[in-house]
């Protein structure tokens, strides 16, 4: 299995052995791989598993994320890439590091792939919901993507697609919550201040969403939809 080594100022701090489909990393608890400092964001950058080949995908992160020098949005991973995150050097190394079939085959599978999957979590200041891209706003009859219906506070009336893997809502500095698509449905969870679930106060845990369930967080109230 792949790994990597995660080290500051040369010395290294943590091994991680890449197990799952997807791995998480950033500032808060939650993630996969915590690195807590500044300058790391709450949700940095995640890496995905697609059958032998690594992604990194940066979260739109506050000070990005860099291999090999290079600021990047999705890349896809090569033995003994170094990732970059604030001061913190992350080498990616394979077990058995084969040839690349070509030059370009393994950016080749991840845009493919990207195509058709989930964009990763999206930040901007506006308030309900946390997105910026208008092709995010899908119909609900997209099959198998559920959609938040906003009921009241900004952005009344609209329906906000839940395709990508991840998708922010709230306001910073009021609330903030994160709703996580997986492969047997979506779950909610509190990032930043209070949310209610059907009137309830969320704990710190994640919690498998149900058609008709109510948010409340930010003065905004939405309803899951799926499909």
């Amino acid at each position: 299995m792949p790994k990597l080594i995660v080290s500051i100022d040369g010395v290294v701090i943590k091994e991680v052995t890449l197990a799952k489909d997807r791995t998480t990393l950033g500032r808060r608890p939650y993630n996969d791989i915590v690195i807590d400092n500044l300058a790391i964001s709450g949700e940095h950058a995640v890496l995905h598993m697609l059958g032998d080949d690594v992604y990194l995908e940066d979260l739109n992160s506050t000070n990005g994320s860099y291999v090999n020098g290079r600021s990047v949005k999705k890349q896809a991973l090569e033995h003994n890439d170094v990732i970059e995150v604030g001061k913190y050097k992350i080498r990616y190394l394979v077990a058995s590091a084969a040839p690349a079939a070509s030059s370009t085959s393994a950016s080749d599978r991840f845009m493919g792939v990207a195509a058709g999957a989930a964009a990763l979590s999206s930040h901007t200041h506006d308030a309900i919901p946390l997105t910026s891209d208008p092709t995010q706003h899908t119909p609900l009859g997209t099959p198998g993507v559920a959609v938040m219906r906003v009921l009241s506070g900004t952005g009344v009336g609209r329906e906000l697609s839940l395709s990508k893997v991840v998708t922010t809502i709230g306001k910073p500095g009021l609330a903030v919550a994160a709703v996580t698509r997986r492969v047997h449905g979506y779950v909610v969870q509190p990032i930043d201040g209070g949310t209610l679930l059907n009137g309830e106060p969320l704990g710190k845990d994640a919690v498998a969403l149900q058609d008709g369930d109510l948010i409340e967080l930010a003065g905004a109230r939405m309803q899951f939809v799926s499909n």
